[in-house]
């Protein structure tokens, strides 16, 4: 059984044009597998976000291919990338992105309610994966009432409240403290392993290196090499019991 969720092989994408044109990604090969978390990292510029973005179906290779759970994504129009997007990837962002104006639980809802899922199931849906995260008291909160941890809890369950198979989070701690950060990171890690789904995030933190199944660096557009041996003193972090 194939237990890869997102494969890349020879991925390149160019940007921009002209004097302007940057090679961002030159020949990536990459899957993600199911149950494990990995850490994508790299200097700033290496082009952590644009493979992000490829590999969750919001930017297109300019040569190369990705797959995801086994379709691969070559020649698929924008709304059938829109439709793999909908039904296989989540999203999470530094920034949260949440409607100041809607409550956490209608937050949550939109995910679903682009997907045609409204009414009832929908808002028992947006409860249970407020729950998930620790927030089940938090179901009517407005985001400016919420903490930026408890904000980026709501992020979370906007994500993985449509049962994605795979999380993609750019930069989910740095906008937060220590303890908060290491809070989002046993959310995260959880999904992965008792959800069964691939996560992988993008970070320039190295506190959240024990929560890693597996460490991608990225340089210049490329994979290379790890070198992980000023992280070898660091504990692994079990999984929290959702």
């Amino acid at each position: 059984m194939n237990d890869a969720i997102i494969e890349a092989a020879s991925v390149h994408k160019t940007l921009g044009a002209g004097a302007g044109q940057v090679e961002a990604l030159r020949g990536i090969d990459l899957s993600l597998q199911r149950g494990e978390l990995a850490l994508l990292m790299g200097p700033s510029g290496s082009g952590k976000t644009t493979l992000l973005l490829v590999l969750g179906c919001m930017l297109t290779p300019t040569s190369g291919s990705v797959t995801i759970c086994g379709q691969p994504t070559k020649d698929v129009d924008k709304e059938g990338l829109a439709k793999l997007r909908r039904e296989h990837i989540g999203f999470v962002f530094q920034s949260y992105h949440l409607f100041p104006t809607l409550t956490a639980a209608q937050n949550v809802q939109l995910a679903l309610d682009i997907r045609g899922e409204r009414g009832r199931a929908a808002v028992k849906k947006s409860r249970e994966a407020l729950a998930m995260v620790g927030l089940q008291n938090k179901v009517h909160s407005l985001p400016q009432q919420l903490s930026g941890g408890e904000q980026q809890r709501v992020a979370i369950a906007r994500a993985i409240v449509a049962n994605p198979s795979a999380v993609l989070a750019d930069e989910p701690t740095a906008a937060l403290d220590g303890e908060n950060g290491q809070a989002i990171m046993k959310i995260l890690k959880s999904i992965a392993q008792e959800r069964s789904r691939a996560i992988m995030v993008v970070t320039h933190d190295p506190r959240v290196v024990p929560f890693a199944d597996r460490i991608i660096h990225i340089e210049d557009g490329r994979l290379v090499d790890a070198n992980e041996s000023e992280y070898k003193h660091l504990p692994k972090v079990t999984a929290l019991k959702m």
